[in-house]
């Protein structure tokens, strides 16, 4: 079932927010999600409401090849979450040299997951390239990339379309159809804001998932520990994030069967002269 990667390649442009909210309006369109955090910044649990004092995880205990059904929370949007689990610099490292000789440490888990019946697996990674982004790029059939609308985001997509921001060639040739991009903090009121999002929007054409509106009740939800959709569910940004998600679900649903032909009904002349 599909495997999504929200990436940047910078932080501070709202990425764990917005997989946050995206895998909790998967879960309210009847998906079956799991949202997994690779990033050590450990920040996808708060906004599933899981308390600063709680530093239970899974991906930092990847060397021990826990079992990841063992550390599922069932979170009240619907999502089931996998917790980074709290880190330090020095543990950190350690995993990240780890799964760059052992990508099979995140891999095997995640194919499991992605095994269990209409599972949908959505994973917040670190800013930039990571061995935690390159064991998942293998299996990935939406990788989503978040840019702010200014000037400094968007000279980036040059970056991004070639692998270069995120170490890797996946971009190249048939990786491409698995890109997505997606918008963050537009603000038409501003002189750049509108020219910055139309020339982007020309240029990624299909690609462009959609685009968030500048909305304070983003950060007003995520001060909150809520989703965007629980705190202000009128709110602008909570009507584009759900398109989004209805945008991503058309992407990567499986197409319905074809119908099967009908046997055609003969007439007893047709059956006669058949035979």
């Amino acid at each position: 079932m599909p495997l999504i990667c929200f990436a940047s390649p910078k932080g501070g442009v709202g990425k764990t927010t917005l997989a946050a909210n995206v895998a909790s309006q998967l879960a309210r369109g009847g998906e079956r999600v799991v949202a997994l955090d690779v990033d050590p910044q450990n920040a996808l649990r708060l906004h599933f409401g899981v308390g600063l004092r709680d530093t239970a995880g899974f991906t930092h205990r990847l060397a021990a090849r826990p079992d990841w059904r063992t550390a599922l929370r069932h979170t009240p949007s619907g999502a089931a979450l996998l917790s980074h689990g709290a880190t330090d610099l020095v543990a950190a490292t350690t995993l990240a040299a780890e799964l760059g000789r052992t990508p099979a440490l995140l891999a095997e888990p995640v194919r499991d997951i992605l095994a269990q019946p209409g599972a949908w697996l959505v994973v917040d990674t670190a800013p930039g390239p990571s061995s935690q982004l390159s064991a998942l790029l293998p299996l990935v059939d939406l990788l989503v990339t978040v840019l702010l609308v200014d000037a400094a985001s968007i000279s980036l997509i040059p970056s991004v379309e070639s692998g270069e921001c995120y170490g890797t060639a996946f971009t190249a040739g048939a990786g491409r159809e698995r890109m997505g991009f997606v918008l963050n903090q537009f603000d038409p009121r501003t002189r750049l804001g509108p020219t910055i999002a139309d020339g982007a929007a020309r240029h990624l054409g299909t690609r462009l998932l959609g685009m968030v509106y500048r909305d304070e009740s983003v950060a007003e939800a995520t001060a909150a520990q809520k989703l965007v959709a629980d705190y202000a569910p009128t709110s602008k940004a909570a009507q584009d994030i759900a398109a989004i998600a209805r945008t991503i679900m058309a992407r990567l649903a499986p197409a319905p069967p074809p119908p099967r032909p009908s046997t055609p009904v003969l007439s007893s002349w047709q059956r006669l002269t058949q035979s």
